[in-house]
């Protein structure tokens, strides 16, 4: 271990009273472009600990988060000129251990912090301090608002055009952002339909309020949304792709909206498509006065803190439920470690977990935080 003094300005470090943090640490590092999140990424055991620069925070990280793009991310799927090896992970939660000279006017070392950034699937990240947010303690549950919440809150607020009244369709439903577009979309007095892969998580769906559920292994989808929603949906909420977003483009009401968050139905495919049928999409759009709009958070950053500001205020309130799934009920029990984010990613595309995956670094260093 290394202490890091607060008299060594030169580095621009301030400390916490002398805390040790080890020289070297564990990390996962993709090492070979893939959809296969196996072979793509390789935990590196003994890579040095990065040091903050003045702007800095360094971060050691007791929850991070999986989410259906990271093998996106693996597979050089969104930015092609970079070339391994990366850093992969997109979020964390944990505690300030060390910081720079000018991050310490807004950060001390000991506060709970979140934040977005490249990297996360480490045992210590730096995070500039302006990308930090603080949290009032370290909690899992403040993970999923990062960027599963922000990514369901902004795309409604800005693509949806919710009004009382109006039927609101959510893919995937039970997932990490399924349970926040639910939610938000009650809020605004929808009426909510959700599609999910079991019973247990068609319960879940009704507990945050759900108005229909649908088991799409049990329920043909299409036929109960022929039945039961003759004048289509007003809105669709769709991270599933493939056949479902055809399904989703059909069931659009007059001047229906359709927002594609995510495709992870073709996120395992080398090609990273699954063909849908949209020769006919302009007759369709046209038909109805529809439309459909894509959503990809890094586009709406300017408007990121406020969101987050909300929901953060909305679960304070106990306005918003976030579940957190830490695997307990996988095989092999629950997501702890580094070594167990391989495991997690499965579970996700497996369809088996309730809300957001979230994997648990243990504390691995004794010190007086």
């Amino acid at each position: 271990s290394r202490p890091i003094l607060d008299m060594s300005y030169s580095r621009h470090f301030l400390d916490f009273q002398g805390s040790s943090i080890p020289s070297s640490m564990k990390k996962l590092v993709v090492t070979k472009l893939s959809q296969n999140f196996r072979e793509a990424v390789t935990l590196q055991q003994d890579s040095p600990v990065p040091l903050p620069g003045d702007g800095d925070l360094l971060v050691r990280n007791r929850f991070v988060g999986i989410n259906a793009s990271d093998i996106n991310y693996s597979a050089g799927r969104y930015d092609a000129s970079v070339k391994p090896p990366f850093d992969i992970g997109f979020e964390g939660v944990g505690e300030v251990v060390a910081l720079g000279l000018s991050a310490s006017a807004d950060f001390t070392v000991g506060q709970a912090v979140a934040y977005v950034k490249a990297g996360s699937f480490a045992e210590y990240t730096v995070v500039p301090a302006r990308q930090a947010v603080p949290l009032p303690s370290v909690k899992p549950e403040f993970l999923t608002l990062m960027v599963s919440g922000a990514t369901a809150y902004l795309s409604l607020k800005e693509l949806g055009d919710l009004s009382e009244g109006q039927k609101v369709l959510v893919t995937a439903a039970a997932g990490g952002t399924g349970q926040f577009a639910v939610q938000l979309a009650k809020k605004a007095k929808c009426h909510v339909i959700g599609t999910c892969s079991s019973d247990e998580k068609g319960g879940f769906l009704k507990s945050i309020g759900c108005d229909r559920t649908i088991n799409y292994k049990t329920e043909n989808v299409e036929s109960v949304l022929r039945k039961d929603y003759p004048e289509g949906v007003d809105v669709v909420y769709e991270s599933v792709g493939g056949k479902m977003f055809d399904l989703a483009l059909n069931a659009l009401a007059i001047k229906g909206r359709l927002i594609v968050i995510g495709f992870i139905a073709g996120y395992q495919n080398p090609t990273g498509l699954q063909p849908i049928k949209a020769e006919l999409l302009p007759v369709k759009l046209l038909k109805k006065s529809a439309s459909v709009r894509g959503f990809f958070l890094n586009h709406y950053l300017s408007d990121y803190k406020m969101a987050l500001q909300h929901l953060l205020k909305m679960y304070e309130k106990g306005d918003l439920v976030c579940e957190v799934d830490f695997g307990d009920m996988s095989p092999e029990g629950k997501f702890t470690g580094l070594e167990s984010v391989f495991r997690a990613v499965d579970y996700m595309y497996m369809g088996k977990n309730i809300g957001k995956i979230v994997v648990e670094l243990p504390h691995s260093v004794s010190s007086k935080l």
